[in-house]
């Protein structure tokens, strides 16, 4: 077992084995080991404009590690040892950094994630479960969630993992896409009406759509972050077996990009048009089909 592993273990079975907490489940203090605070941050690609929040900050370690890897980037983190979150600020005052970092005495479920751009745990793996319900509600698609040794639950696989050591895992908060969804596109002149379904599981999606009276699978659907695309292949009434390449963000009830579209037989050259879709409260897929469907 890893020897940073094995402390952890050791010290979670001293504090639980002391008084009872007001908090059932907390984390005791192990401090990172530096390495690994490295490639979990090389792990997320710091960028400029970042806001790193590390919940459960310790010594501070991750947001000063990442304010040192990145000049520009700002950060703050929390924790429930007020001692140690004075410490933090002093060593921020210390390093000259305090204008871009900050510690506050606070309980990882009370922060607001809002602004957060990159978020660090190393927290008990029940704890990060937890936590996961109010990372998802607060956190804005595209956040980067990085940890180290364990994960956030078998549900969530993680968006990338570092192997070269302990492992280090990174997630990217998927905007929410699942429900209800309709657009038009104009193609040969002709105004077309679909209506989509999708299914969303974190960031994996599965979906249907229709146009006209004919259904069909949304294919190759990817979400990372607000990012979307899929594939549709259909036949469009007046038109033929019509191609799809759909991309575009989520942006809240609405999605904008493009779509690629493909007419018969296969024109060598892609129709490029704006796509704009819309989240409903009712679909037309659920629609009456009728028998004559040839």
């Amino acid at each position: 077992m890893h020897t940073t592993v094995r402390l952890l273990l050791m010290c979670f079975m001293l504090a639980a084995a002391g008084a009872a907490q007001a908090q059932e489940r907390f984390s005791p203090y192990v401090p990172s080991d530096q390495e690994n605070v490295e490639r979990m941050l090389k792990l997320a690609g710091l960028r400029d404009d970042d806001i790193v929040v590390d919940l459960g900050s310790g010594d501070g370690r991750i947001v000063f590690t990442a304010a040192r890897m990145n000049r520009k980037l700002r950060g703050f983190g929390v924790d429930v040892d007020e001692k140690l979150v004075r410490e933090a600020n002093a060593a921020a005052r210390t390093r000259g950094v305090a204008d871009r970092v900050q510690f506050f005495h606070r309980n990882a479920y009370d922060v607001d994630l809002r602004e957060a751009t990159v978020i660090a745990m190393w927290l008990w793996p029940e704890f990060q479960r937890m936590l996961r319900p109010v990372i998802l509600a607060q956190a804005r698609p595209g956040t980067r969630i990085i940890t180290n040794l364990w994960d956030l639950g078998d549900a969530w696989p993680p968006d990338a993992e570092d192997f070269d050591g302990p492992r280090v895992l990174m997630w990217i908060v998927p905007a929410r896409v699942e429900g209800y969804w309709n657009w038009e596109l104009t193609i040969n002149e002709r105004r077309i009406s679909y209506a989509a379904i999708k299914e969303q599981r974190f960031q994996k999606l599965e979906g249907v759509a229709r146009a006209g009276n004919r259904r069909e699978l949304l294919h190759d659907m990817k979400l990372r972050g607000e990012d979307i695309s899929f594939s549709l292949a259909l036949t469009l009434d007046g038109v033929g077996f019509v191609r799809h390449a759909f991309r575009g963000k989520v942006r809240g009830d609405r999605i904008e990009g493009t779509v690629s579209v493909t007419l018969p037989p296969d024109h060598d050259k892609p129709l490029e048009l704006p796509w704009r879709a819309t989240r409903s409260a009712t679909s037309a897929y659920f629609d009456p089909t009728g028998t004559n469907i040839q």
